[in-house]
């Protein structure tokens, strides 16, 4: 629970005058628990107030709806599950986007069971090891979230792998499960391996998705083959396929996917995929024909100096593309990155030549400019711009 929510509660009158304008809802909704510059004092607060005209001889019950966007782990569980569960206190805790991290089947549950149901839109659990047969305990639970539109599952302990051979029970509830949530359009299985899986693990929704997140998902040619023939494919406004190496055979199948929603498509991440300048070469031409992307995240491949200016040069044609994070040029590095250092992205740049590096980034701004296209942002942190989410997509 973000700071300001409790440094702001003593400055609610519990029993304000009649003739006071009384708070009914306060939207904390966005504020972040590490915005230092929104406090208490500074927050921008959307409500809605009741001004009497009048005394009144029965006023009514005086109480302030608190709707946030909630993330709790272990430490603030306890918190949280009071808070939620003091039905009679005068401050009602309503929930927009709920997000989990390290916690029990039991303690998922117990939250989600206390949650009011109405207004939520997300269900983040993450870094949960609930495994398929966790996730089809705490699932049936999220039913009663009727306005549900997006369910992100990364880091769940999803292995294809472990099923027993022909067997795919677990894999078979979930996808039945999933077909539970007649509103969803935002589903991330992030760094679950899916091999071959796909088909039956999206299966049973009832409608189509509009962001798909398979990050590090070991998708193989087939998987790709369906979601080219799938319902969801003319939808997809936001794809996630990072961590996945993109040889010969599979980089065909994404360029048959990208040219199926390329019509649609807003957002697309492929970091840490192995592109070479050879293998983006290949890409291009089918990037280019995504007329509406606006975000496109390279982050972590092997491109050249050379090939970055080629997809600066190709690119320039996407009139709405805003927004590109590129990976550091390999020939900008000091020195061979380290294992450790490749797969986790960030690290690379304490290898990187910054003064080579400098240059590079200021021809590519030199590059925008000329072309018309100084307003986009090219760049190679992760922190400093973030992409957009996708309720704002």
């Amino acid at each position: 629970i973000p700071p300001a929510f409790s440094h702001a509660l003593p400055r609610l009158p519990l029993r304000p005058p009649k003739r006071w304008c009384q708070l009914r809802v306060l939207d904390m909704t966005d504020l972040q628990d590490f915005d230092t510059d929104r406090g208490p004092d500074r927050m921008i607060s959307k409500h809605k107030n009741e001004c009497p005209s009048g005394a009144s001889t029965t006023p009514p019950p005086f109480g302030v709806e608190i709707r946030a966007d909630l993330f709790v782990n272990g430490t603030s569980f306890g918190v949280l599950r009071d808070a939620l569960q003091t039905s009679a206190a005068p401050l009602r805790l309503r929930c927009r986007d709920f997000r989990t991290e390290e916690l029990s089947i039991t303690g998922i549950v117990t939250l989600l069971e206390s949650l009011e149901p109405v207004g939520v839109r997300r269900v983040d659990l993450r870094f949960n090891n609930l495994g398929p047969a966790g996730l089809c305990t705490v699932l049936p639970h999220l039913t009663r979230f009727t306005e549900l539109v997006s369910l992100k599952l990364p880091y769940s302990n999803v292995d294809v792998r472990r099923l027993a051979p022909g067997t795919d029970t677990g894999l078979r509830q979930l996808a039945v499960q999933l077909g539970r949530f007649p509103c969803l359009k935002e589903l991330n299985f992030g760094s679950s391996r899916l091999s071959g899986s796909l088909r039956q693990l999206l299966s049973d929704l009832q409608a189509p998705l509009e962001s798909l997140e398979l990050a590090f998902c070991y998708l193989l040619p087939g998987d790709f083959a369906f979601l080219h023939k799938s319902l969801h494919a003319p939808a997809l406004r936001r794809l996630d396929l990072s961590g996945h190496n993109f040889t010969e055979n599979l980089l065909q199948c994404l360029c048959q996917l990208l040219e199926k929603i390329s019509t649609s498509l807003l957002h697309l991440d492929l970091m840490e995929c192995h592109l070479t300048d050879a293998r983006l070469a290949d890409l291009l031409p089918v990037l280019c024909r995504c007329s509406r992307l606006r975000c496109l995240g390279l982050f972590g491949n092997p491109l050249s100096t050379p090939g970055l200016k080629t997809l600066v040069q190709k690119t320039v044609v996407l009139p709405d593309l805003r927004l590109v994070v590129y990976p550091y040029p390999v020939d900008c590095y000091s020195r061979e990155p380290s294992r450790l250092a490749s797969a986790f992205g960030h690290l690379c740049e304490d290898v990187v030549d910054k003064e080579r590096f400098a240059a590079v980034s200021a021809e590519v701004g030199r590059m925008l400019a000329t072309s018309g296209r100084a307003d986009a942002v090219w760049t190679s942190s992760l922190c400093r711009h973030s992409a957009p989410d996708y309720f704002t997509l």
